[in-house]
């Protein structure tokens, strides 16, 4: 009964002081609001199980080898685990046949690729690049997945290769392309040049075998051959084997379904002597020690998880930075409420006059924090909701977060824990008012002390949490500028990228994929406003990349990676990478059956110190060095340039695959038409895809280095004004308390200098203990945070100097108009104060 009163005139009280309420509730609000922000993504991605029936009984199958992988090609993940040795859940298909053979314990067992295509689909003449996904016919049986409209894949559609090719569309792609419409069913579109007849729409329900992969097209295994534009063309034709025989080619996740009360034991038993007899059958006679590769089981009941890995990290450091910004915001709350009950002390003085116990105070000035803090917890809710895709966003992921009650629970309970935790102190400092001190609200009383040191101790650490952020913020900040200020190698403006991809069943040969793609750079270096056209297999600094072994014919083959690029005869001229010796490429090497290369100074400095590299032949192909160019940032920004070379896409036209590059003086979007009828010249159903400029392909790659960025910095200038709030209310309280010690030592002769000193220096103090124990934290902090910084360490002085400065002056200004009003006080008046 007591409680709904006090929490009824906890609401009154807030009412009437709307200054503490907004800063309490707004402060709370937007800690609250963060966390539960960065939670609902952090579960969406890592925490979430499938959307699948019963995904507990689900298993994810793995390898793990001693050594670096066995087999030549491997596509998925792959990784090191803490004893050296190599780990995968990628497999070959004859693999995944053996087992599926002897999978008695499993009610199912299906194959997909580990990771989706981006293939180029065409519906009504709209050509597009999707993720397409190609799995085994049981794929949706084991996943338990229904369809909306029409079926499913079936086993029997994956046991006809050649015959008609069917698939899957998802409930998105069915949205956007067909408008929810039944007849999509039975329509035909294309997938790389195939004609592909739609049997099904999969349940919206089902988002795909794990976080971060939504195909938006199912196709059946038995296609891989004929949609995969990198393949050799006979596979596509028909006439070599191809990843659905290779076994030296491991690029299969695998997963199955349990039987009811069968034990991970006695399914990893029912296929490991399958496993280890289809290794030794397909790798065994190039590879040695294969014996101990090793097949291992998981739970699998988030799938396969390829962004666990990458997002761990970065959610780590933000559940940090969040919770950081959440503890100011409490120790914010803390002080306010320290500073209010000291001022209603006559009030509580008077309540216990009448009769209140101790404890019915306690619970009437906790109750008013806890309705603070769940007023603050429901203006998070309300900021969680609407910023919970923000991180996705950021990331430019396609990630969809939603709220469900475990958030709401999250967000009940942080907030609850707040306003016990961060109450509860100056709610029990309350009941330790004097009664006569606090019926005549005496400047001194028993309890001054001990609140004054503890208002002083929520200071410091306020300006810790603040200093941690803005540190945070600054290295952010430097990493993103020295990031995008990094040397290149190339000159990035004024270039326009996109990228084509030719259909595997018209361009066949590795002449007619030379011939195509040299008629549209000749049509694009047509277009007007474009100075010069090229392509090359890897646009710079779009994540993708070719490493390739590489060996000096006069010596023993050691081994050693380069990374390679297949590339236009005018590609250094086009990108503005200076050849430092030798000559680019030129009309001799596209007719010549000899192979020319072209090497950058880092490989020439590693394998040819001291020698003239020119002239000489490297790898079983002879291929001749011709020249030497500058280094180039290759994947991504933060890697230094790597050794690599460069062939002449005319004598290695392999890949049905490039990107182009327009070096212009027109905008892009002036361009997109002309760019499209120049292809349209070429081959009316060629289609274009990721039309963006040179710049927005560096921007993009900075997503994650702009999220921290930005979070850090609007944190770090909410922690500036709470940290403000702080040292502003504990300065205040503390000039109230010594009005007579203040009136004394000015009636002494003190000037209102030194009272000005006295009060700010103070103020001003606390901030520089507050961020010595800040750089403090922050040097505990640089094993996490040294993978997201580049040119510079956590312990950087530049920036600690910065935070220590913008803390003193924030911590000057807030106690300046305090100890202005403390040097203004009339000493006769402060003297009879009392």
């Amino acid at each position: 009964m007591y409680l709904w009163y006090d929490v009824r005139y906890a609401l009154r009280t807030l009412a009437r002081s709307p200054v503490f309420a907004a800063i309490a509730i707004c402060s709370l609000g937007l800690g609250i609001g963060a966390n539960t922000a960065i939670f609902s993504t952090t579960k969406a991605v890592l925490l979430d199980p499938l959307t699948a029936p019963h995904p507990e009984r689900l298993r994810l199958l793995q390898w793990q080898f001693p050594e670096s992988q066995p087999m030549y090609s491997l596509s998925g993940d792959l990784v090191q685990t803490n004893t050296g040795a190599t780990a995968s859940t990628s497999f070959s298909f004859p693999i995944y046949q053996a087992l599926k053979e002897h999978a008695q314990a499993f009610e199912g067992l299906t194959a997909f690729d580990a990771e989706p295509r981006q293939l180029v689909a065409n519906v009504n003449g709209n050509a597009e690049r999707v993720p397409v996904l190609l799995v085994a016919g049981t794929f949706f049986q084991v996943f338990r997945a229904g369809a909306a409209v029409g079926r499913t894949l079936l086993p029997s559609d994956d046991e006809r290769p050649g015959g008609e090719a069917v698939a899957d569309i998802s409930d998105a792609y069915w949205a956007q392309r067909f408008g929810r419409s039944p007849a999509a069913v039975g329509r035909t579109i294309e997938v790389n040049r195939i004609p592909v007849t739609i049997v099904g729409v999969v349940a919206a329900s089902f988002d795909g075998p794990g976080p971060g992969a939504r195909p938006e097209i199912y196709l059946p295994l038995s296609m891989d051959a004929a949609v995969d534009p990198f393949s050799d063309p006979l596979v596509a034709a028909g006439m070599s084997g191809s990843q659905l025989t290779d076994g030296e080619r491991w690029w299969l996740a695998i997963m199955g379904r349990l039987k009811p009360g069968v034990s991970d034991e006695r399914a990893l038993a029912s296929l490991a002597p399958a496993f280890a007899h289809t290794v030794q059958a397909t790798l065994g006679n190039h590879h040695s020690g294969v014996d101990r590769l090793k097949v291992k089981i998981s739970a699998g009941n988030r799938g396969l998880q390829p962004l666990e890995n990458e997002f761990s990290q970065t959610a780590s450091v933000l559940m940090l930075v969040v919770a950081l910004e959440l503890l100011l915001a409490c120790a914010n709350l803390a002080n306010l409420l320290l500073a209010r009950a000291s001022a209603r002390k006559r009030e509580l003085g008077l309540r216990i006059a009448l009769g209140a116990g101790r404890a019915r105070i306690l619970q009437q000035v906790l109750t008013e924090s806890i309705t603070a803090a769940l007023l603050g917890g429901v203006a998070g809710l309300f900021l969680g909701y609407v910023g919970r895709n923000l991180v996705p966003h950021m990331l430019q992921r396609d990630e969809r977060v939603s709220f469900d009650w475990q958030v709401m629970a999250f967000t009940f309970g942080i907030s609850l824990l707040t306003g016990l935790l961060f109450g509860g102190a100056p709610a029990w400092q309350a009941t330790l008012t004097d009664l006569q001190a606090g019926l005549q609200q005496a400047s001194r009383s028993t309890p001054t002390r001990a609140i004054s040191l503890f208002g002083k101790t929520l200071v410091v650490a306020q300006v810790c949490l603040s200093a941690v952020l803005l540190i945070g913020a600054g290295l952010f900040l430097r990493t993103l500028r020295n990031l995008a200020g990094s040397q290149l190698g190339f000159r990035p403006e004024h270039l326009i990228l996109f990228d084509v991809t030719l259909p595997q069943t018209e361009y066949k040969t590795e002449q007619s994929r030379a011939g195509v793609f040299r008629r549209l750079q000749d049509g694009m270096a047509a277009v007007p406003g474009v100075q010069m056209a090229t392509f090359s297999e890897f646009a710079l600094l779009a994540g993708s990349t070719s490493t390739t072994n590489f060996d000096r014919n006069d010596e023993k083959p050691a081994g050693r990676k380069a990374w390679q690029n297949v590339v236009a005869s005018n590609y250094f001229d086009a990108m503005g990478i200076p050849i430092v010796a030798g000559r680019s490429f030129g009309s001799e090497d596209v007719h010549s059956k000899a192979r020319a290369a072209i090497i950058n100074l880092r490989l020439a400095r590693e394998l040819f110190a001291g020698e003239d590299p020119i002239g000489k032949t490297f790898n079983d192909e002879h291929i001749r060095v011709v020249g030497i160019c500058a280094d180039t940032k290759f994947k991504d920004l933060w890697m230094d340039p790597p050794p690599a070379y460069y062939l002449l896409y005319d004598q290695r036209a392999a890949s049905n695959h490039v990107a182009f590059a327009l070096r212009t003086t027109a905008s892009p979007g002036s361009l997109r038409g002309a760019i499209q009828r120049a292809v349209r010249l070429v081959n009316s159903q060629l289609p274009i895809t990721d039309l963006r400029t040179q710049g927005q392909q560096i921007e993009n790659s900075l997503a994650q280095e702009r999220l921290f960025a930005a979070l850090t910095s609007s944190f770090g200038l909410l922690a500036l004004l709470l940290a403000g709030i702080g040292i502003y209310g504990t300065t205040a309280f503390t000039v109230s308390r010594r009005t007579n010690e203040i009136g004394i030592r000015m009636a002494l002769g003190a000037r209102r200098g030194q009272i000005l000193r006295m009060i700010s220096g103070q103020a001003c103090g606390l901030a520089i203990i507050g961020v010595a124990l800040a750089s403090a934290i922050s040097l505990i902090m640089g094993d996490l945070l040294r993978h997201f910084l580049y040119g510079l360490r956590a312990s950087d002085p530049a920036t600690l100097g910065a935070a220590l400065a913008v803390l003193v002056m924030v911590a000057f200004a807030a106690s300046w108009l305090p100890a202005r009003k403390a040097a203004s006080v009339d000493p006769m008046q402060a003297l009879r104060h009392e």
